[in-house]
């Protein structure tokens, strides 16, 4: 029998796309946990959309058996808006793999991922991955690892994920370096949920590292921060299916099914006790601050309650998500939902039209505002609609970040060229090793939210990589604008700008709109308005029809009268007429 000594858990981290899904995928083969035949790439990235984007989305357990030890590995994501994915995954180990591509050196998301691991104690297991490559740089990224780490060359494990080579030796770096879990079996139960899901029959089931004592099926549970109590259905563990056990002892990883039906009842974070018990909570996870904001509309009204439900759902298993009902006039009942970054976004959007089949409208993303009114009270936005009058408005602050950005020296005036015409300041340069440097700037977060990461791949050709973290809220010279088509103001088109781009992001505002709407029979204006002030306009002109096609011949005064009469049929009805916007229309100008 497997006794508590013989237990590690740990995870794998990195940066996006230096092999954590290929090196977990060979650690499954070496311990025979996935039968040759079932074997496939990737495999811990259960969702088809992780397997067609390349990327670990969700975080992923599963139990290995090797040499008389149990080995608990979660996958974790690379990309920096996963990074609360990471945060929880580390809170349930003692110990981190912590990944670097031999071809591309230490990345951004590789030392923001080690700042997790160490502020949690964690032991580092430094592995060079790739040394299969011809333009592997392993002398050159092992100096770089030795520097980050402050560690002798030894310790790093040379591997290639990709053909198997010395994967034997990171599971004997695991069982010799990680420790063993230190909780003890006969305390009162505590164990801490870092993931969840929901299943029609068992009801939510949670993701659990059991800290202290021992639970087993029936036995009666209560959640601490929300009170709610259950019976258990059924526990196990990870292979990396559900596989029922009878019982979870301290020190183990794996899921409870806790019947619940009540998704809000199961929070990531909480502690779970048996009924009755007094404990001291663990310690949860930081409130998440969503940094990017969009509001969902579906494009078929009676598909609301649908998207509540769907959202619900991906909030159990993505904690991150945030988001609360609003309406707008012109698309209907929807939800303004908050993302930890535009990939986050991205994800979601997608989830919900493949898992749920939702076909939906999504306004144009922005950050979170503070906002100081006259009489100095202090509230925050983040739609442009919340926005107050000009005149009520004291001052206003926007959110700015810390960016790091690694890129090798050849691209590096690009770069800087790049940051340099947007609203940031310079801090420092770090050289990290041959041919490789570390810019940092402080930079508005409006300014990197949409596209920024794509600009940097393209002058960068791919090789430069990005982090940043909110350092806190500055003064903007910041502006609402609105839009007004037809001398109607449209909401679900208004933005908050920075004064300095304001002319030249009305421009294409109206001009994208100008070529969205359909023409009317009468002739419609589109005007980007600042306090009340045009600072862009374009008109949709009139659809004209031919009155006077079945004229032949005579006097032209015949079909100047015609004429006449249509002018002052239009003039009636452009005072008269009320133009309703297609649904397309928001969705040819919304849509990124």
């Amino acid at each position: 029998m497997t006794t508590q000594q013989n237990i590690r858990n740990f995870c794998i981290i990195s940066h996006i796309d230096h092999g954590k899904s290929t090196l977990a995928d060979r650690l499954l083969e070496l311990t025979k946990t996935i039968e040759k035949r079932k074997m496939k790439k990737q495999f811990l990235d259960m969702m088809d959309l992780e397997r067609e984007k390349g990327i670990t989305i969700k975080l992923q357990p599963v139990r290995m058996e090797y040499k008389d030890y149990i080995l608990n590995l979660i996958d974790t994501p690379g990309h920096v808006d996963f990074a609360y994915e990471v945060s929880r995954s580390l809170a349930a180990v003692e110990g981190a793999i912590l990944m670097v591509d031999a071809s591309q050196g230490v990345q951004a998301q590789t030392l923001a991922n080690l700042h997790f691991a160490q502020e949690q104690n964690l032991v580092i297991i430094p592995v060079l991955n790739k040394i299969d490559l011809p333009n592997a740089q392993i002398k050159e990224t092992v100096q770089e690892i030795c520097q980050m780490l402050n560690v002798k060359e030894d310790e790093i494990i040379k591997i290639s994920a990709k053909e198997g080579t010395n994967i034997d030796k990171v599971l004997s770096a695991v069982i010799e370096r990680i420790p063993a879990p230190s909780g003890k079996q006969e305390d009162p139960l505590r164990a801490l949920i870092f993931d969840s899901d929901y299943d029609l029959y068992k009801g939510v089931v949670v993701y659990v590292r059991i800290v202290d004592g021992q639970i087993k099926t029936r036995d009666k549970i209560t959640m601490f921060a929300s009170k709610a109590q259950a019976e258990i259905i059924e526990t196990g563990v990870f292979k990396p299916d559900f596989v029922k056990t009878n019982s979870l002892n301290a020190g183990e990883i794996g899921y409870i099914a806790t019947g619940l039906k009540d998704l809000g009842q199961c929070q990531v974070g909480d502690t779970i006790t048996l009924f009755g018990s007094i404990i001291k909570p663990l310690l949860g996870y930081k409130k998440i601050n969503s940094v990017v904001f969009a509001s969902f509309y579906p494009i078929e009204s009676s598909d609301y309650d649908l998207l509540k439900e769907s959202l619900d759902k991906l909030k159990l298993s993505d904690a991150s998500l945030q988001y609360e009902p609003e309406s707008c006039e012109g698309l209907g009942r929807g939800f303004r939902c908050g993302f930890l970054g535009m990939l986050h976004l991205e994800i979601i959007l997608e989830r919900l039209k493949r898992e749920y089949q939702l076909n939906l409208i999504v306004t144009s993303p922005s950050v979170t505002y503070q906002i100081t009114d006259n009489e100095n009270k202090e509230f925050v936005i983040s739609s442009p609609e919340d926005m107050p009058e000009v005149n009520k408005i004291n001052s206003i602050k926007e959110p700015w970040v810390c960016l790091e950005v690694i890129t090798p020296n050849l691209y590096l005036g690009q770069v800087m060229k790049l940051l340099e015409g947007m609203r940031s300041e310079y801090k420092d340069t770090q050289y990290l090793g041959v041919g490789r440097v570390l810019i940092k700037y402080d930079i508005a977060l409006s300014e990197i939210v949409v596209d920024f990461y794509d600009k940097l791949k393209n002058i960068t050709s791919g090789y430069g990589s990005m982090n940043y973290e909110i350092t806190g809220y500055r003064l903007g010279d910041l502006i609402k604008m609105d839009i007004l088509i037809a001398g109607e103001k449209q909401e679900a088109f208004s933005r908050i700008v920075h004064k300095e781009g304001v002319y030249k992001e009305a421009k294409a505002l109206v001009l994208k709109l100008k070529q969205a709407i359909p023409k009317q029979l009468f002739s419609i204006s589109i005007q980007a308005v600042i306090g009340g002030k045009v600072i862009a306009r374009e008109t949709i002109s009139a659809m004209r029809k031919d009155v006077t096609g079945y004229l032949y011949g005579g006097d032209y005064t015949r079909k100047r009268k015609l004429l006449e009469k249509q002018k002052k049929g239009k003039k009636k009805m452009r005072s008269l007429g009320k133009l309703n916007i297609p649904q397309e229309v928001f969705l040819k100008v919304l849509k990124k």
